[in-house]
């Protein structure tokens, strides 16, 4: 929503800090993943936003477009979203041969590289206010960009290949 994330910021002592918003309901929804790479250990952000919730046929054609973008097998690993464990997701797995969906263990947020992704990118957009959702968008891909700029310069000390590598054990990330 167009509400502005607020972390902490700075007033001039006795004054409360303000942050002016307007009370809009517009909203940019994002879908992203991860990807390592099992030879070079780089690693990719991939990410679609839409003006609405994301429902079934948004992470379907998410995943869909994954694998046109990825070769070989190709392993998700998920948190356990309604969305993420539904009909539809199971058998577009049944249809595509060369995915594998995994699941996060319930309540770890923590181990989901993801989550520190957005963690970034939320926390370079805070205390801004959009004036509408392109502004929105512009920040929201502003940091995306600058936490994939991030991961691909520290993708050696980065966490998404242990987190990997810790869950599905016989995939081939070393």
């Amino acid at each position: 929503m167009l509400a502005p994330t607020v972390l902490r910021t700075w007033a001039p002592r006795g004054t409360t800090p303000l942050l002016r918003h307007w009370d809009r309901h517009d909203r940019i929804s994002v879908i992203s993943g991860l990807s390592v790479s099992p030879v070079r250990q780089r690693l990719g952000l991939y990410y679609q936003w839409h003006h609405h919730n994301i429902r079934q046929a948004e992470v379907c054609g998410f995943i869909s477009h994954l694998l046109r973008h990825l070769r070989g097998p190709v392993i998700v690993l998920w948190d356990r979203l309604w969305l993420h464990r539904s009909p539809a997701a199971r058998d577009l797995c049944r249809r595509m041969p060369r995915l594998r969906l995994e699941y996060f263990p319930a309540y770890a947020p923590e181990l989901n590289p993801d989550e520190q992704v957005w963690a970034f990118a939320k926390a370079r957009m805070a205390n801004g206010s959009p004036e509408d959702r392109y502004d929105l968008a512009l920040s929201l891909i502003e940091g995306c960009s600058t936490a994939a700029a991030i991961l691909s310069v520290d993708s050696g000390a980065a966490s998404p290949t242990r987190a990997c590598r810790s869950f599905v054990p016989d995939c081939c990330i070393t």
